[in-house]
């Protein structure tokens, strides 16, 4: 039998409004009428419905999580499975149930997330970035739904975004090469209309022109942030010569890509060719040789992310983004050169 509200009220001899207080805390019910309450609902096995639990908040106490994009990166990702695992701890701290929205049928469909939204009545709306962003993306971020972005930039009445910050990552790399005499750089990027992307790639331009280094396009590719298209990217540029002295990806499972096809081609990691990657992943102290990459404070994201889109929910209006710094971590496959003095 399937107890309602009304069902408890009936029981307890009081209001639905009054069994509603109970539920959600509110003040005003003396201790008697909570305790006869509470013990029905006990004696029942009584679970409140969403209805019921949000009819005198008006919460549901839920936070919808969107992987955005028609070619998403999603929780099988390592960096975003860190960065979402930190988020879920910091906001279920604070009461809230994370509710994943599904994009595989809906992408063919070009439904609303707006409208799935407000169907499940979430509180606010975590969007993680991919490729390719869906129109309806701007819909909601537009709407009066609390959103809050990661690795994506949005803009609306009641939005913000936590990214790592990408152009000062970019100018890490190229600046510790050039620390140690390295001049020749190839760079394996991603599609330019993803955030990071564009980022890395800016922050890349910038400090290879401010030193004065040179851009070989031949030098310059693209991948989807996944092992094999580094694996083919770093397969690319060495179809031609002279080699780079050195090459930086934007994640580490492109960079781990490149490792194996520089090793396929007789070539060796890093006495012949440097490379480092992005987002100090696990896999990066175990791979062969040790991978030199930039530190994406994946736990602070998380718990930025948790802790703004809190005040969004609370506060109905937009906040300043937040930038987190980037740290290199110099491990065996540049580490070695530094210490041969190059």
């Amino acid at each position: 039998m399937n107890l309602t509200i009304q069902d408890i009220a009936d029981m307890a001899g009081v209001s639905r409004a009054t069994v509603s207080k109970i539920i959600n805390n509110y003040n005003g019910v003396n201790e008697k009428t909570k305790k006869r309450v509470m013990q029905i609902i006990n004696e029942t096995g009584y679970q409140p419905t969403f209805s019921a639990k949000s009819l005198a908040t008006k919460k549901s106490n839920l936070i919808g999580v969107i992987y955005a994009g028609k070619v998403n990166v999603d929780f099988t990702h390592p960096f975003f499975n860190k960065v979402i695992t930190s988020f879920k701890k910091a906001i279920g701290l604070s009461g809230y149930d994370i509710l994943l929205f599904s994009n595989e049928q809906f992408k063919q469909d070009d439904g609303s997330y707006l409208a799935r939204c407000k169907h499940f009545g979430v509180d606010g709306c975590l969007i993680i970035s991919g490729d390719d962003i869906e129109e309806t993306i701007e819909e909601l971020v537009k709407s009066e739904i609390p959103c809050l972005g990661i690795d994506i930039e949005i803009s609306g009445p009641n939005t913000s975004y936590v990214t790592t910050d990408n152009k000062i990552l970019s100018e890490c790399v190229v600046q510790h090469l050039y620390n140690n005499s390295i001049r020749d750089i190839a760079y394996i990027g991603g599609e330019q209309q993803s955030y990071v992307a564009k980022n890395r790639k800016q922050g890349f331009i910038n400090i290879m022109e401010r030193l004065s280094l040179p851009i070989v396009n031949d030098w310059i590719e693209k991948g989807d942030f996944f092992t094999e298209s580094g694996y083919l990217a770093m397969k690319r540029i060495l179809t031609k010569k002279p080699y780079p002295r050195a090459v930086y990806a934007i994640s580490d499972l492109m960079a781990l890509g490149a490792i194996e096809a520089i090793q396929e081609h007789g070539l060796k990691v890093p006495e012949d060719i440097v490379v480092v990657g992005c987002d100090d992943i696990e896999a990066c102290q175990f791979s062969k040789p040790k991978l030199t990459t930039i530190k994406q404070d994946k736990e602070t994201i998380g718990k930025l992310s948790a802790q703004m889109l809190q005040y969004l929910i609370q506060h109905k209006q937009d906040i300043e983004p937040k930038l987190v710094e980037p740290q290199l971590v110099v491990r065996e496959s540049c580490g070695s050169l530094i210490d041969k003095g190059f």
